[in-house]
């Protein structure tokens, strides 16, 4: 009796742990979502801010990469801060500088000011998304991790749905200003409520901070490994492409369909749309058949759509290529975050989360700035370079890859 007593204790137990995780990973997948909806609600914006604070194109485009090499650098110190005082409290202070500097944003008088605020929001921003891929890789074991990746993609790509086409849509009725206070206070709202489960992610992983060389020790271990380089260099390669593509379509649309800030937010809305509605498959078939069938037709599939936006297209083609655009980047990044998870150790999994997401945002920044750059020549020669080299690089992938089968746990 005592024995069916225990049992029915431990499924009652085990049925309130599931309910609490559901919960908790549900809320983190919020707060990921709405980090992505103001990264990616400013790139459709900058033909409106460039008239708000009358400055070039490039100039007020330098917000994209402020904020994203600003987040990158701070995931370095995140992941590592949270393997040594546990997820909760560097969370806990991640979403709050970012509330305060999202906020802060709306107050710029200046392109240089908006720079800089945000500069500073990107380094609060950076310590929710890496976090809750480790928490991931804490609570599930490598061929479970799919799926729950998934969820947090699936927010995260609702996040840039809505921020691509809401930002550009609602701007000329709310402006942009309320934007931004309108992000902060619902990151607020989630803040309030995720207080309640600290407990579940708070412990330590190591009892002290690891020296520099131990720190440097960590890293030379996992990009020194085959899989490890691969699959960091892939990140940032990738973030390079999507985002140098993605920075500038605003403008791209603009130019080339003369579309306003309503026009070029219907246009753009399929970015994001596959996979708010596919992550959670892509993340399920991925346990089941591995990743290796999936990574490169995303490369493969994202240069297309930027090669054949290069000549003159009828508007339904170019949002169709958006689309695919947008599934090609469903297709490689969760499916990179996923193998990331299983490089390193338990231990230091704070840390390789946290160079994941600094080779991603760096990508990220290099590729809007880059892209940027070579847009003084014309969007033909700036598309056509990045998609050549976006294809060859999916090409490269298919031996790179081949090894990463349903159930690879490997560390090199």
């Amino acid at each position: 009796m005592t024995d069916q007593y225990s049992s029915h204790v431990e499924a009652a137990n085990q049925e309130q742990r599931l309910k609490q995780h559901q919960r908790l990973f549900g809320l983190l997948s919020i707060a990921a979502g709405l980090i992505f909806l103001q990264g990616y609600m400013i790139a459709p914006l900058i033909p409106r801010l460039s008239r708000v604070f009358q400055v070039p194109e490039q100039t007020i485009g330098l917000i994209v990469p402020a904020y994203m090499l600003s987040y990158a650098l701070a995931a370095l110190f995140y992941g590592l801060l949270s393997d040594r005082f546990g997820r909760w409290p560097i969370m806990r202070a991640s979403l709050l500088v970012f509330v305060l500097f999202t906020l802060l944003t709306a107050t710029a008088q200046t392109a240089n000011q908006m720079i800089l605020w945000r500069l500073l929001a990107g380094l609060g921003a950076s310590g929710v998304i890496p976090l809750t891929f480790a928490l991931i890789g804490d609570m599930f074991p490598f061929n479970q991790r799919g799926g729950k990746l998934g969820l947090v993609f699936a927010s995260m790509e609702g996040g840039m749905a809505f921020g691509s086409a809401g930002g550009a849509i609602l701007e000329p009725f709310v402006s942009w200003q309320m934007l931004f206070v309108g992000v902060a206070t619902a990151m607020a709202l989630v803040f309030w409520r995720l207080r309640r489960y600290g407990a579940l992610f708070d412990a330590p992983k190591v009892t002290a901070m690891p020296s520099i060389q131990q720190i440097f020790a960590g890293y030379r271990a996992v990009l020194t490994s085959r899989r490890g380089l691969r699959t960091y260099t892939y990140v940032m390669l990738n973030g390079i492409f999507h985002s140098g593509v993605y920075t500038w379509l605003g403008l791209y649309l603009s130019r080339r369909y003369d579309l306003g800030e309503v026009g070029i937010g219907l246009a753009i809305f399929g970015y994001g749309i596959p996979g708010l509605l596919l992550s959670a498959f892509i993340g399920r078939a991925v346990d089941r058949w591995g990743r290796r069938w999936l990574i490169p037709p995303g490369l493969g599939m994202a240069a297309v759509a930027a090669i054949v936006m290069i000549p003159e297209i009828p508007l339904n083609l170019t949002t169709g290529m958006i689309l695919v655009l947008s599934l090609g980047y469903d297709l490689t990044q969760p499916l990179f975050a996923g193998i990331v998870t299983d490089l390193g150790t338990e231990k230091t999994l704070g840390q390789t989360m946290g160079l994941k997401v600094f080779m991603l945002f760096t990508g990220f920044g290099i590729g809007s700035y880059l892209f940027g750059e070579v847009l003084r020549f014309g969007f033909a020669p700036a598309l056509a370079i990045f998609g050549a080299v976006q294809l060859l690089s999916a090409i490269v992938a298919i031996p790179l890859f081949n090894s990463e089968g349903p159930q690879t746990i490997q560390q090199n």
